[in-house]
């Protein structure tokens, strides 16, 4: 007998001292593990995850003896391996596969995982020296051990672990730590959680990445007994919900809000906070194209945000409080620096968001105390530089404020903002800029002056403000007091009609007039019938039912204004993105998960998804073709402009007769340029180099004036 089989011996026998109950379970189970007739049975039943168990466990009982066997296994890794790694064939996992599934032994259950394990890390560097005994070498193999693992898995693992079959949640798995099938098979769950982390952030292919997750989502709850795991899940999880493509972003959100039932308190705030930075990342920059994204991305937070409502509320505080001490140091400091801080798409569309959470849960006592803060900074942006050029950004504003009236029933002013923008003169004069291009305000915060001469824009601004206003009047057309509260808005209106000669301007002004007067004789007659007074509870239930069929002037009007508007911007719609409109609604609560959804449709999917010729590591690394670089570089391109267009430029606040000089001059620059026409191609085209190198400096220059 060798030196290595007597102290394997003794190791056994102080074993079988000191845990009698493990030793017979391995009697039973696996009896020639006991047999040591060669030091590769050792290495079949213990498993490298093993080794890593016993680290972590110190107070463990055995930890002498699991300690002499791990000193044993890196003698052996450390050793020059002679013997060659066996070639994992189709007749292996099909044999391992059938005995798993007829549960006849526990050491199937270990070969396919140490396959699993093979598998995921193939093509990982210094794989040929690991000290695993198999390796793969086909694509079929790659893909039936994945497939396998990753649909039926987790039912073994609980039927080991005598854990329901599907579902639970922090406490069964708290539950399930003190006992012995836990400390016997923990190890093997997580080689599985560890081994498919490891093959995610090595996946490039979307539609695995998806399936995979998907999957997943099902053994989450065991994310519960490994911190280290659930903050690394978290994190691949919600880079991929921010950055994938295709399907990968809805399903990267589901398990994220199962994590989030699931386990609770441990991954919450994790979750809250990293959903809301992803947010931000991806919304600093706003084109056409990105903003069913960005809407879909928002979506995703306000249903996150409805898991917890209190542990919501005390994130939401603290952000919307950043954006109020935002907005206050541009109205203390009045710089340049400062107010770009706030006239931004990062500013903005952050005070969307919370427009759209405070809006979804308005019934709620949690969030129903934001709406008061959040309305005086939107009132206070609206107000940070009134000019004619941020006509789409107040516009953004006052939406946000319809939104929060309609969904509390609070009655908020808007209608000063909308007719203090009709009053400026740059809306009140014909339009010398020419027609121009239609004006997308939903992808604009700012415009050129130029574009603000137009005719396209005038429209645009002016059709918005009607629609705007007349959507506040149509929150409260049924009110008994509307005929008090419509009366400056209609005198103010009827001034604008006296001021302005558009013909256009006016014929949308008059319509409107006409609702509003029409909407007061509704409700006057309405109010001679009661007898009431004003301060009665009786008052707020005043033509309930005429509410409800929605019968009033005004709402009818709403109705075709708002059928326009929706036409004019499917007009202007350019290009449509992966995730569409419908796909961005979520209307689940935390109560309704279903355990076992599409689990066919998975099991149909999984041989679609791994019979590419994907695998991950070495081979796998395909160089890109040069398509897709020049594709990246235009991407590029076409970010750089979009910065350089969103930046918000010189916000000292001039006078219209200033700006009016400014812009002749511009004008009388251009027709000199046009005059001097190049003698040859070669030289115009030399002088258009020139100009825009001399273009470029100049902005370099003025950057640095700025910070200076």
């Amino acid at each position: 007998m060798t030196k290595t089989k007597k102290k394997s011996m003794m190791d056994m026998q102080k074993l079988q001292e000191k845990d009698p109950e493990f030793y017979e379970f391995l009697k039973e189970h696996d009896k020639d593990l006991l047999h040591f007739e060669s030091d590769d049975d050792i290495d079949e039943e213990i498993d490298d995850e093993v080794a890593e168990r016993d680290d972590e466990d110190e107070d463990d009982d055995d930890t002498g003896a699991d300690d002499d066997v791990l000193k044993k296994k890196k003698k052996k890794v450390e050793k020059p391996q002679t013997q060659e790694k066996k070639v994992i064939t189709v007749e292996m996992v099909n044999n391992w596969i059938a005995l798993v599934r007829e549960g006849k032994k526990i050491s199937a259950v270990y070969s396919i995982m140490r396959a699993y394990r093979t598998a995921c890390h193939y093509g990982d560097e210094g794989e040929n020296e690991s000290p695993e005994k198999y390796r793969i070498m086909s694509g079929t193999v790659f893909n039936k051990i994945l497939q396998f693992v990753l649909s039926e898995i987790d039912g073994i693992l609980r039927g080991l672990l005598e854990m329901p079959a599907s579902g639970g949640k922090k406490e069964t798995i708290v539950q399930h730590m003190s006992t012995k099938k836990w400390k016997t098979y923990n190890h093997l769950v997580k080689s599985y959680l560890g081994n498919s982390l490891h093959v995610l952030n090595q996946m490039t292919d979307s539609e695995m990445i998806a399936f995979t997750l998907r999957r997943l989502k099902y053994s989450a709850v065991f994310l519960a007994a490994f911190p280290t795991l659930l903050r690394k899940y978290m994190k691949v999880s919600l880079h991929f919900w921010g950055t994938g493509g295709g399907a990968l972003p809805i399903v990267s959100f589901l398990f994220i809000r199962d994590l989030c039932v699931r386990l609770g308190s441990d991954c919450m705030d994790e979750c809250f906070k990293g959903m809301y930075k992803a947010y931000v990342m991806n919304c600093q920059f706003v084109n056409a194209a990105k903003l069913q994204h960005i809407q879909f991305l928002g979506n995703c937070v306000v249903e996150l945000y409805g898991v917890d409502l209190s542990t919501a509320y005390q994130h939401a505080f603290v952000f919307i409080r950043q954006l109020a001490m935002i907005l206050r140091d541009a109205l203390s400091t009045k710089t340049k620096e400062a107010f770009r801080r706030v006239y931004e798409w990062k500013f903005m569309n952050c005070l969307e968001l919370w427009t759209s959470v405070v809006c979804a849960y308005s019934s709620e006592p949690d969030f129903r105390p934001l709406a008061y803060p959040l309305t005086q900074i939107i009132f206070g942006v609206t107000r940070l530089v009134p000019t004619a050029r941020y006509f789409p950004l107040r516009l953004r504003c006052v939406k946000m404020l319809n939104c929060i009236a309609a969904s509390l029933g609070t009655f908020i002013p808007v209608s000063l903002p909308l007719l203090d923008m009709l009053e400026m003169k740059e809306l009140n004069k014909k339009p010398t800029g020419g027609v121009g291009k239609a004006v997308d305000l939903r992808s604009t915060l700012k415009v050129s002056k130029p574009i603000l001469k137009t005719r396209a824009f005038q429209e645009a601004c002016v059709f918005s403000v009607m629609e705007e206003l007349a959507e506040h009047l149509s929150q409260w057309s049924y009110s008994v007091a509307f005929f008090e509260l419509a009366f400056i808005p209609t005198v103010r209106l009827r001034s604008f009609l006296k001021s302005t000669n558009v013909e256009r301007f006016r014929k949308e002004t008059k319509q409107l007039v006409r609702e509003i007067e029409a909407n007061s004789e509704f409700l006057n007659a309405k109010r001679a019938t009661i007898s009431f007074l004003p301060n009665d509870l009786a008052a707020e239930s005043f033509l309930e039912v005429e509410k409800e069929k929605k019968v009033s002037p005004l709402s009818q009007y709403v109705v075709a204004l708002r059928q326009r508007a929706q036409e004019r911007q499917d007009t202007l719609a350019e290009s449509s993105v992966t995730v569409g409109a419908h796909s961005s609604v979520f209307g689940k609560k935390k109560s309704d998960i279903d355990e076992d959804d599409d689990s066919d449709g998975d099991a149909e999917e999984g041989p679609k998804v791994f019979s590419s010729s994907w695998l991950p590591g070495g081979d796998s690394k395909t160089k890109e073709p040069k398509g897709d670089k020049k594709t990246k570089k235009k991407k590029k391109q076409q970010e750089e402009v979009a910065i350089d267009e969103d930046i918000v430029g010189d916000l000292v606040i001039s006078s219209d007769d200033e700006e009016e000089e400014r812009s002749a001059s511009d004008s009388s620059s251009d027709e000199r340029e046009k005059k001097a026409k190049p003698a040859t191609r070669k030289q115009g085209s030399k002088k258009r180099k020139m100009s825009s190198n001399s273009s470029k400096k100049g902005r370099f220059k003025t950057k640095k004036s700025k910070s200076s």
